[in-house]
C-alpha cells in the first residue's frame, strides 16, 4: 500500500490512496482481480484425449479461447490443482480415478475446499500387446506375480527373480517379462496397484504374515519390482503402443480407450477369461473397468472466462452421449439417468457460479 501525505499551510491534511492501495485493500479471498480468459486443465493421461477434443470444439464454436490441457497424470495434476486458489493454479484437474483423502487434505490445507466432481464415462485399463503376436488369457495371479517386488515362495516372501512368463504359468510362453506401465503420478497405475496387486496380495498367507498391520500389508503388497521388468513409460501412450509394434514379447499398460482406436495394431490381453468390451467394461464384469472424472475449482468459475460454458460442453448429450463425440474417440458412455445427472449438476454449479 502507498500513502502520500501533503501538509499545506492550512494545516489540512490530504490523505491521497493509490489505486494499489485500493486493490490491495480489496485483492484477499477476491479473484476478480486476476481473470483469466483461457482455462487451464491438469490431470490424467487417460482422459487427456477426451478433454482435449471437447476444448477443441469448445473453442471452435467462437465464442470462448480453446483451453489449455496437458497430461501430468491424474496424481501430478492433483499436486498442481491443490497447490491453492488463484489464477495461478488450474481450473479443472482431469482423473481416472476419484480422488485420494490424502489429496483432498492437501487441497483443504491450502484453501481449496470449494471442489465438484464429475464424471464422464467409463474406460476400462487393459494389458496390451503387438497385434500380431498370440491372444493370451491371463490372470491378475499371472500379473501380480510377474510383476511384485516381493512373491511367495515355500512359506516365505523373496525377492523376485522371474525372468519369463512361463516360470509365472506353464500355460504362459516363454518369453522375457516385459510390461511398460506409467509413472506412479498415474490413476491408471494407482488402479492397476489397487485392482491387480493389492486385491491379489492381501490374500496371500505369506503376506498376510509377514505384514499383519493392514495398512503396511497394502503398501507392500503395491510394490513394484525395479529391475528393469516393469518400465516406467509415462503418460505418451502412443510412444508406448510403438514400442509394442516393434517388441512381440513386450506388454503394455493403458486404458481401453486408447487401444480401441489402435486396434490395428495392438491387441487386448484377455484377463481373468474375460474380454474387455464396451459392455464388460460398462457392467463391471471386467476386472479392471472404472470411471473418468474432472474435478472442478468453483471459486474459478467467476473468474475464468468460459469456465462454466466449457463444464457444460464436456457433459452434455453431444460430448458423452451414446452417440456423442466422445463415444466416436473411445469413451464408454454412462446410463442414460447417469448422464442427465452429470448435465443438470453442470447446469446447478454454472448458475451458482453466475452468484
Amino acid at each position: 500500500m502507498y500513502l502520500c501525505f501533503s501538509l499545506k499551510k492550512s494545516s489540512k491534511l490530504i490523505l491521497i490512496f493509490t489505486i494499489n492501495a485500493l486493490l490491495a485493500i480489496s485483492l484477499p479471498g477476491d479473484l476478480r482481480a486476476d481473470d483469466r480468459t483461457q482455462i487451464r486443465i491438469v490431470g490424467s493421461g487417460t482422459v487427456f484425449p477426451f478433454a482435449a477434443l471437447a476444448s477443441e470444439k469448445f473453442g471452435k464454436a467462437g465464442k470462448f479461447k480453446t483451453p489449455i490441457v496437458e497430461a501430468t497424470g491424474t496424481g501430478g495434476g492433483f499436486k498442481l490443482f491443490c497447490n491453492g486458489v488463484g489464477m495461478d493454479t488450474p481450473d479443472i484437474n482431469n482423473a481416472s480415478r476419484a480422488i485420494l483423502n490424502d489429496e483432498k487434505d492437501t487441497c483443504k490445507k491450502n484453501g481449496v475446499v470449494n471442489i465438484t466432481e464429475f464424471t464422464i464415462g467409463y474406460d476400462g485399463i487393459v494389458i496390451a500387446r503387438k497385434k500380431q503376436a498370440d491372444t493370451l488369457n491371463i490372470t491378475t495371479k499371472d500379473l501380480f506375480m510377474a510383476l511384485a517386488r516381493q512373491v511367495p515362495n515355500d512359506g516365505k516372501l523373496i525377492k523376485n527373480t522371474a525372468q519369463s512368463w512361463k516360470e509365472i504359468n506353464s500355460s504362459l510362453p516363454d518369453q522375457p517379462i516385459k510390461v511398460y506401465g506409467t509413472s506412479p503420478t498415474s490413476g491408471t497405475r494407482d488402479t492397476f496397484v489397487e485392482i491387480v496387486m493389492v486385491e491379489t496380495c492381501k490374500e496371500l498367507p505369506e503376506f498376510k504374515a509377514a505384514y499383519p498391520d493392514a495398512k503396511d500389508l497394502k503398501n507392500a503388497c503395491g510394490l513394484i519390482r525395479e529391475d528393469g521388468k516393469f518400465i516406467e513409460a509415462g503418460e505418451d501412450y502412443n510412444a508406448t503402443a510403438q514400442k509394442l509394434t516393434n517388441d512381440a514379447s513386450a506388454f503394455a499398460i493403458f486404458g481401453y480407450s486408447f487401444l480401441d482406436p489402435n486396434k490395428a495394431s495392438i491387441q487386448s490381453l484377455i484377463l481373468n477369461g474375460v474380454a474387455p468390451t464396451y459392455k464388460t467394461i460398462s457392467d463391471g464384469t471386467y476386472k479392471l473397468s472404472r470411471k473418468l472424472y474432472f474435478y472442478v475449482k468453483n471459486d474459478h468459475l467467476a473468474s475464468v472466462t468460459g469456465l462454466s460454458q466449457y463444464i457444460q460442453e464436456i457433459t452434455s448429450e453431444a460430448a458423452i452421449g451414446a452417440d456423442g463425440y466422445l463415444f466416436e474417440k473411445g469413451l464408454i458412455p454412462l446410463g442414460d439417468s447417469d448422464r442427465k445427472a452429470q448435465r443438470e449438476h453442470a447446469k446447478k454449479l454454472g448458475a451458482a457460479g453466475k452468484n
